[in-house]
């Protein structure tokens, strides 16, 4: 990787990271995003995506479970059922056409999700386990498949669905999509001979911003700016890879 590209990408790794991490996400469309718009091969970025989400992930895990915010009981039943189909999932290998114009369309919904929840509040009423079981199954199954955490898809539909508030939504996200990417990665774990030699400066990147984001996502409420900010930039990289 050229030294240019490779400052442009870590800046982005950096910024994707802090925002999604105070918003309980580990960044996995941003990477997604911020790989697209350098040129990064799509055979690589898959595994780079899910092991830089596996340790921002760990981080805001770590992070909101401290503060108070994580709930078992929230949790488990989403995870019960997306952690198989994400194994599957990222078992499965695309055309890189067929892959570039999938995930063209989960950053340009993820866009959209983010546009509609920026000011979001949430409520909290009990979730039926079999709906949230069900949910999994298909968040899982495209998580592994695109290599995203699945979170992007988690928040919305609990905010959404009245099932937690702003916070403790992120908190279940966050764990959520840490148990999803090392799931997804397992299922394909040959992809990481694709892992660029630069990882361990994009891990160090990527575990600054999301302590930093995750620190301060843990104890106040996130900005809707910064979701709509991160929407655009989606919706960039969406259009990117769906005309290259």
């Amino acid at each position: 990787m050229a030294p240019g590209d490779l400052a442009g990408l870590c800046a982005l790794v950096f910024v994707a990271a802090g925002l999604y991490s105070m918003v309980g996400h580990a960044g996995a469309s941003g990477y997604l995003a911020a790989m697209a718009l350098v040129g990064i091969a799509p055979a690589v970025m898959k595994p780079t995506a899910l092991t830089l989400n596996i340790l921002v992930a760990t981080v805001g895990t770590v992070q909101f479970v401290r503060a108070g915010r994580f709930s078992w009981s929230l949790f488990w039943p989403f995870a019960l059922g997306s952690v198989p189909f994400a194994f599957l999932g990222g078992s499965l290998a695309l055309p890189i056409t067929v892959y570039k114009r999938l995930l063209a369309l989960v950053l340009l919904y993820a866009a959209y999700r983010l546009f509609r929840t920026a000011t979001a509040a949430g409520e909290s009423r009990p979730v039926p386990r079999p709906v949230a079981m069900a949910s999994g199954v298909g968040i899982g199954f495209l998580s592994g498949l695109t290599g995203v955490g699945g979170g992007i898809f988690l928040s919305p539909l609990m905010l959404i669905m009245g099932w937690a508030d702003a916070r403790r939504t992120a908190a279940v996200s966050v764990a959520f999509i840490l148990v999803n990417s090392v799931s997804g990665l397992l299922g394909h774990l040959s992809s990481v001979r694709f892992l660029p030699r630069e990882i361990g400066i994009l891990a160090g990147v990527a575990l600054v911003g999301g302590f930093l984001g995750s620190t301060l996502g843990s104890r106040r409420l996130p900005n809707p700016v910064l979701r709509r900010l991160l929407a655009v930039v989606l919706l960039v990289a969406s259009a990117k890879l769906f005309f290259a």
